[in-house]
């Protein structure tokens, strides 16, 4: 839960609070939708995971949380289509911190630092998770990239590298559709536009399509502010 800084102007307070009951509001919904698509042993089985996490159990080793492992499990005991948002809902109950999201990050493999990345609009964070998102912003896999582009980063990656990682989704192909709060962002953003300029201009030269969502973007950025 976030609590509001007390020397914070009135406005910042009441956007931490709202950000808070906005994120308990969608867990929420996540934790139903997941639930209605799980046969009745997985959905016992994330109960008590979730409850696990909650209560901070010794996992079965030492060093290890019960919900680290129920985390690493999520896909073999709920399934493939529900596994990121099982383990975000993980996340949400272990009240992960910076360090514990870096080191939950790091151990995984991809689909489960992609869980990582669309849990962190979730949790209490700050700014403190942006280098897991530069970190996955700097790899080829398509759907880090997506995933790392979500409200995290629309509120904390700073501007050049946002601009950069637009451009990452246009040559890698992934969806302007997935990247959160773009429109609020590339709105009079007239750095972005020549970036985006530039870069039609050299694959128009090099005789190489231009991709379908550049002129989108670019019209964003005409937008005013």
């Amino acid at each position: 839960m976030v609590t509001p800084d007390p020397a914070a102007p009135a406005s910042a307070a009441s956007s931490a609070a709202s950000a808070a009951s906005a994120s308990s509001a969608t867990v929420a919904a996540l934790r139903a939708s997941v639930d209605a698509g799980l046969a009745p042993e997985a959905r016992a089985w994330l109960a008590a995971a979730l409850a696990d996490a909650a209560a901070d159990t010794p996992g079965p080793s030492a060093g290890l949380l019960a919900w680290e492992a129920h985390f690493a499990a999520a896909r073999r005991r709920c399934g493939a289509g529900a596994a990121d948002a099982v383990r975000v809902l993980i996340l949400h109950a272990a009240r992960a911190d910076e360090q514990v999201a870096t080191r939950v990050y790091d151990r995984g493999d991809a689909a489960e630092r992609r869980a990582v990345l669309r849990a962190l609009p979730h949790l209490d964070l700050g700014s403190g998770a942006v280098p897991l998102v530069e970190d996955a912003l700097r790899t080829n896999d398509t759907r880090l990239v997506a995933a790392a582009l979500g409200p995290y980063a629309a509120a904390h990656l700073g501007d050049h590298a946002w601009r950069q990682a637009v451009l990452k989704c246009l040559f890698t192909g992934v969806p302007a559709d997935e990247i959160a709060g773009l429109a609020d962002r590339a709105a009079g953003d007239g750095e972005l536009a020549r970036m985006l300029t530039d870069y039609a201009r050299e694959r128009t030269a090099a005789g190489r399509a231009v991709p379908a969502d550049l002129d989108r973007i670019l019209a964003l950025t005409r937008k005013e502010v």
